[in-house]
């Protein structure tokens, strides 16, 4: 079993680009924060890795985005599909 503790880091450069393509493709504004994730999963019918990008609105409000790629895979092709979960 792996250690929990002792997973690769995500690379910087591309969870800032992530998060300048949601931002972008919702149009959030600036006082929205956005938190990028990047899970291993080893479950059978999940994808081995998949990452998700959490929005935290200024009024409370939360939405979620799953996209099944590691995060330095994504493009903004990947995000075309995805709905606004405000």
């Amino acid at each position: 079993m792996s250690n929990l503790f002792e997973r690769p880091r995500t690379d910087a450069k591309s969870t800032r680009h992530i998060k300048n393509l949601i931002t972008q493709r919702f149009n959030l504004s600036e006082t929205v924060t956005l938190a990028v994730a990047e899970l291993r999963c080893h479950e059978p019918g999940c994808p081995p890795i998949e990452t998700v990008v959490t929005a935290r609105y200024a009024d409370g409000k939360i939405s979620n985005w799953r996209i099944s790629k590691p995060v330095n895979q994504i493009t903004s092709e990947d995000l075309e599909d995805l709905n606004e979960s405000k």
